[in-house]
């Protein structure tokens, strides 16, 4: 195994093994196509970390010495200074280079590699619909009567009692949380939210003049007695909540804490804005909607973006009928419509059952890949058996930022907790990390060992 020569010097660590690399190669040392020891390997022999190598590796491959390949290891180049030949994949027009140099794992959506091949008689039949004529106009308020139903046939999965004429379609999940705000809300209400939340939700709130607060969490998410003590104290107008796979943590709600939760809407006269996006990777059938709990004050959100595809752009909002027509004008001021050509394409893939067979193909790659997270970095990882993402709890030497920060030094691309944060206090320590970004399960183990490598360094200050 090549082990460098390594001289005292006042650079950092990763940069003096770098170039103890080049002295090799130049020298003959380390022969042309020649595989390097394994990060770990490497960091034994030197006494330093799995991320420090990992960096000098990063360095040398900057320089055109090395290269790397996902589950293969590092080579030298045979021709130094060349890049070197890449395989051949078809993935549509451009081909990505970015994933080379960095592995994105800060991105929720669903597994992606076979999405074309499912969707594709989808969109050759949509060219062939019967009245496709009505995709190519405008629609009525809340969208076409057979687009709307369809919606509701996919609502059904978790509100079977779903009608058709209470289905408001908008241009995704996040639109679909805009109109929600604006027309059920005032500016200069108070609106609630999990103490760390998706950052549309935060992005949404101050760009309309919301005053937006956290409400404490524990492993279940909002914790109803924290909730409580807000309402004694203020008015909330609404509490927007994820209560399957809650982004980021990954939290699951209990039916018995939903029904609280409910329970002090009511007490406390504010709607709740139910955000059931990753419903379909509850890991209990027997799971309701938070919004089932209080159906009269409770608007309900979904979308097709993390189910089926992401640039279907498809949401749809629930709500009673008392409701319906401040939404609707609301997504008519917007957006004026949500674009009937996708809605229609929406309503074949629900009406085939593609809808049915993509949950089950996601969930699947899903729980594969969550198995690989708990094998690679063991206890650390906060996760739910089928949910896209996990939460990776940090040793106290770490804060969230830097920790990011050194894991995207090191060519993975994850959020730290600070982007979650409602209002700023103590770091929670921990990071978002997305499995099903990464082509292949192997290249996502080799992205989390290297997020492993940098947990085992113990301390942060050795990267510096």
């Amino acid at each position: 195994m090549w082990v460098p020569q390594i001289s005292e010097s006042h650079q950092p660590m990763y940069l003096t093994i770098a170039d103890a690399l080049a002295r090799d190669i130049a020298s003959g040392t380390l022969r042309r196509g020649e595989r390097l020891p394994t990060l770990r390997e490497l960091a034994q022999a030197l006494d330093v970390t799995p991320g420090t190598i990992s960096r000098a590796y990063m360095e040398a491959s900057r320089r055109g010495l090395t290269h790397g390949e996902v589950g293969r290891g590092t080579y030298v180049l045979d021709r130094i200074g060349e890049k070197p030949q890449q395989p051949v994949v078809d993935r549509s027009p451009a081909a990505h280079a970015q994933r080379a140099e960095e592995l994105d794992l800060s991105i929720i959506k669903p597994y992606g590699d076979t999405l074309q091949y499912w969707l594709r008689n989808a969109l050759v039949e949509l060219a062939g619909a019967e009245h496709l004529e009505q995709a190519l106009d405008y629609p009525p308020d809340g969208g076409h009567p057979a687009h709307r139903e369809a919606g509701a046939q996919w609502l059904r999965h978790w509100l079977p009692g779903a009608q058709w004429q209470q289905v408001v379609i908008t241009s995704g999940a996040q639109h679909g949380l805009m109109v929600a705000l604006s027309a059920m809300t005032e500016a200069g209400d108070l609106v609630l939210c999990e103490s760390l939340c998706y950052p549309g939700i935060i992005s949404a709130a101050h760009g309309l003049g919301r005053r937006l607060r956290g409400v404490p969490m524990d492993e279940q998410g909002i914790i109803p007695e924290a909730l409580r003590e807000i309402c004694q104290r203020e008015r909330p107008a609404m509490l927007v909540c994820v209560a399957t796979c809650q982004n980021p943590t990954t939290a699951i709600m209990s039916n018995a804490r939903r029904a609280q939760i409910a329970a002090l809407a009511e007490e406390f006269d504010f709607l709740l804005l139910d955000d059931d996006i990753y419903g379909f990777l509850a890991t209990d059938a027997d799971t309701r909607p938070l919004s089932t709990f209080a159906p009269e004050r409770s608007i309900y959100l979904t979308s097709l973006s993390k189910s089926v595809a992401p640039a279907l752009r498809t949401g749809y909002l629930y709500s009673p009928a008392r409701m319906l027509s401040r939404l609707t004008s609301m997504v008519r001021s917007t957006v004026w419509m949500p674009s009937p050509l996708t809605a229609q394409l929406a309503s074949q893939v629900i009406n085939q059952g593609l809808d049915g067979q993509l949950i089950r193909l996601h969930r699947a790659e899903a729980a594969a890949r969550q198995a690989i997270a708990r094998e690679v970095l063991g206890d650390a990882v906060r996760a739910q058996p089928y949910s896209y993402h996990i939460w990776l709890n940090l040793p106290e030497q770490w804060r969230s930022d830097e920790f990011a920060l050194l894991a995207r030094a090191n060519g993975v691309i994850v959020m730290s907790a600070s982007q979650f944060q409602v209002e700023r206090g103590d770091d929670p320590r921990g990071v978002r990390v997305v499995l099903m970004s990464p082509t292949s399960r192997e290249e996502l183990r080799f992205a989390l060992t290297r997020l492993a490598s940098l947990l085992e360094s113990g301390d942060p200050k050795r990267f510096y």
